[in-house]
């Protein structure tokens, strides 16, 4: 008997299922575990990652540029527990890391949290999820970029030299076009089309590179230490610890970007679980320290109105400038990862949607040569740099908030779905205190999407109603999960997933060519 398969054309209209249950209708685990290992078209991702990159690419999506200004606007809330702060935060965003853990290891696929969706809440839930993670990875990556021009400027101002506004700034923002930030877009998609290996060993050294500099802030920071500072711990309470810790959750963001190289994972239901718990470890760890080591140099006073708290930190404590030009350095390394990391995970989610076909056929196609998503890269690549150069994001970039949020939730969501309904899957991580943790981890995420501004709410809406029309006018008819009989969609349910292979046999000659 022959398998069906998802490759065949979407059926007419007159036999496409009814919106309702076309909307519920999940991907069978089972295919996706399958199209992970044949690919799209006869040509697959190549699984080229170990633990290491892994853990690299979520520390580099996650450890940014927020750890070098979020101080000077989160202390003043906190006072001297900040450092309480940092770690409230991190459990809260540990609760939906454990989540995705537990589904990256049930489902090796390069969608992250849109194909754990459709394998568990339908198409419907699935596309929203699919669209909200375009939005977060889209902007975020614009918004990051923006920020190149400056760190340019501070780098360049040692040397006594500054870049025009009218180049390194955005229109509204008395500039003309944002070329570094363009730039920085630029060659992080040239690096991705070239190859993900080569792209994750850059991204590693940029990794290792930011960790240091911030080890270093904190090795010079605590030769000023004064214990005296921590005193009072709590001056502006419980909720100022609560407050500080809402705003500084947003530096956590980016973890999931690991679980989008599914399929690129040479054993991606042991090493993507690992790869999300320890990133977690290493970003908690790296802000509490640098949170106790600022706190120890500094009264938590002399951080309310100031920017850029660290550099001033290290320039005077140490009396020397060139720790300005060390810090600039750094942070446009941290840009550079930011943006090399979460466009890899954009461009990947776009190859699963385009898999399944609910956007154009064209973002999951795969080089027999280099083995990536080269089309697709060049086209969301080109997007997001244009975006960065002439648009000034200012609140916009707040929405990558909410969407990241609601997808969180939604990873929550499915692990209690797959646990009370597929408690027969083999899981190689298994999200501790269940079903408590889940919960509290959508609760936790609802309540900080409750708490964002109407701004925010407006954009995120006005997203929403365009991905309406997205899936009313391409999505819904060209789904292949909707092309399915009856019949064929109920044998393909019913299957098994099959094992991902062990590591790691050489990769097929033809996509070494």
């Amino acid at each position: 008997m022959t398998v069906p398969t998802l490759t065949r054309q979407p059926p007419a209209a007159a036999r496409r299922p009814g919106l309702a249950a076309q909307l519920l209708r999940r991907k069978p685990i089972g295919q996706m575990v399958d199209e992970a290992e044949t690919g799209h078209g006869g040509t697959r991702l190549i699984r080229s990652f170990g633990v290491l990159q892994l853990t690299m690419i979520s520390v580099g999506a996650t450890l940014g540029t927020g750890i070098l200004v979020i101080l000077g606007e989160s202390v003043p809330l906190a006072g001297p527990a900040i450092w309480i702060s940092f770690a409230i935060a991190g459990i809260a965003a540990l609760l939906s890391a454990v989540s995705y853990a537990e589904m990256a290891g049930l489902v090796p696929a390069a969608g992250s949290s849109y194909s754990y969706t459709y394998a568990t809440m339908g198409e419907g839930m699935a596309w929203i999820c699919g669209w909200c993670l375009v939005l977060e990875y889209a902007v975020s990556v614009a918004a990051v970029a923006v920020g190149a021009g400056q760190y340019v400027n501070e780098t360049l101002a040692v040397f006594g030299q500054v870049l025009p506004d009218a180049i390194s700034q955005p229109p509204g923002d008395g500039g003309v076009i944002n070329i570094p930030a363009m730039i920085t877009v630029a060659l992080a998609m040239i690096l991705l089309v070239r190859g993900a290996k080569e792209s994750a060993w850059i991204n590693t050294a940029i990794v290792v590179v930011k960790v240091g500099i911030l080890l270093f802030f904190c090795a010079v920071a605590f030769t000023a230490f004064n214990g005296a500072h921590f005193e009072p711990l709590l001056p502006m309470g419980a909720a100022g610890v609560s407050a500080a810790a809402s705003r500084v959750f947003f530096s956590y963001i980016g973890f999931d970007a690991a679980s989008t190289a599914g399929e690129e994972a040479r054993n991606p239901k042991r090493d993507l679980p690992r790869a999300i718990m320890l990133s977690m470890l290493i970003v908690t760890s790296i802000y509490v320290l640098v949170a106790v080591a600022a706190i120890g140099a500094r009264p938590w006073e002399w951080f309310d109105g100031t920017d850029a708290a660290l550099v001033r930190i290290l320039e005077e404590t140490t009396g020397q400038p060139w720790i300005a030009l060390v810090f600039s350095v750094g942070a446009v390394l941290a840009i550079a990862s930011i943006v090399l990391t979460v466009l890899y995970g954009q461009t990947r989610i776009l190859l699963s949607m385009s898999r399944d076909g609910l956007v154009p056929r064209i973002f999951g196609r795969v080089s027999t040569r280099t083995g990536t998503p080269v089309a697709g890269t060049l086209i969301v690549g080109s997007a997001v740099a244009l975006t960065a150069g002439l648009v000034p994001l200012g609140a916009l970039a707040d929405a990558t908030s909410i969407g990241t949020l609601f997808a969180f939730a939604l990873v929550n969501v499915a692990v209690i779905y797959l646990r009370r309904n597929r408690p027969e899957l083999k899981r190689t991580f298994r999200v501790p205190l269940f079903p408590m943790t889940p919960i509290l981890g959508a609760l936790m995420c609802t309540y900080l999407m409750a708490n964002l501004g109407a701004d925010t709410w407006l954009v995120f809406g006005v997203w929403m109603l365009v991905g309406l029309a997205a899936y009313f006018g391409y999505g819904r008819k060209n789904s292949r999960v909707a092309a399915l009989s009856h019949e064929e969609y109920g044998e393909l349910s019913s299957r098994a997933p099959a094992a991902t292979p062990e590591p790691s046999a050489p990769e097929p000659s033809t996509l070494n060519r």
